[in-house]
């Protein structure tokens, strides 16, 4: 079957892996988000993947502490997740390789654009961690830089949410759900697509994103097949 969409960059967020647990790794979740992605790659997509970090750190809730070092803590909460998700899906079989944008040569590979490209040229499935490995950058932001770097066809930003509505659809019933946004209604209204910085470098890059319910996995190889779900963002 044809695909739309050759290669993408994947945004989980950390609260994805965490399950109705709402703090940590829930197993079961990260292995059924995985088959969703090795339904994706089976399709022939070539899948890079950034990781957040909220379900074990969010910076800005952190009280005092400092932004950078709370923002530093965070990269290191996206590399845990970067692992977690790594080992899942090499458990199903799949080509894996973990790079960071902070140098831990320990335990992943150090983020290099070319290597990252050859590595998805050659079938496997590349995840980033550390966002751009610098505060006061969120990993949406890292999302729409590695996106662009790699050439990717298009960003899917996988939420808790089925796609991008005019207020939150879990306090109104009335909630209108978009199927189709541009960039600068995003920015205008302030939508919650991803922060303002992301969206910029996306729509000045003629990326677009696809905003999807994560709930659903197999919502991934739909969405390279090109299929209506969720909400475009273009310009």
């Amino acid at each position: 079957m044809a695909i739309k969409y050759k290669r993408v960059l994947l945004k989980l967020s950390g609260e994805a892996l965490s399950g109705d647990k709402g703090f940590g790794l829930d197993v079961d979740t990260v292995t059924r988000i995985c088959q969703g992605i090795k339904q994706a790659h089976e399709l022939g997509a070539q899948i890079a993947i950034v990781v957040g970090g909220g379900n074990f750190w969010r910076g800005r809730s952190s009280g005092e502490m400092e932004r950078t070092r709370a923002d530093q803590i965070g990269m290191l909460a996206t590399t845990m997740n970067a692992l977690a998700v790594a080992d899942a899906l090499e458990h199903l079989g799949l080509a894996v390789r973990v790079q960071t944008a902070l140098n831990m040569q320990q335990v992943a590979e150090p983020y290099i654009r070319n290597r990252a490209i050859r590595h998805l040229e050659k079938g496997r499935i590349v995840i980033l961690a550390c966002g751009t490995g610098n505060p006061f950058f969120s990993t949406d932001t890292a999302s729409a830089l590695r996106a662009a770097e790699i050439n990717a066809d298009i960003i899917f930003k996988a939420t808790m949410v089925d796609g991008v509505y005019d207020k939150d659809p879990k306090k109104y019933p009335d909630a209108k759900k978009y199927d189709t946004l541009s960039f600068s209604r995003v920015l205008n209204d302030q939508l919650a697509v991803m922060d303002s910085t992301a969206a910029t470098m996306c729509r000045d890059n003629g990326l677009p994103i696809l905003v999807f319910d994560i709930l659903h996995p197999e919502n991934i190889a739909r969405a390279v097949r090109g299929e209506a779900i969720g909400t475009l963002v273009t310009e």
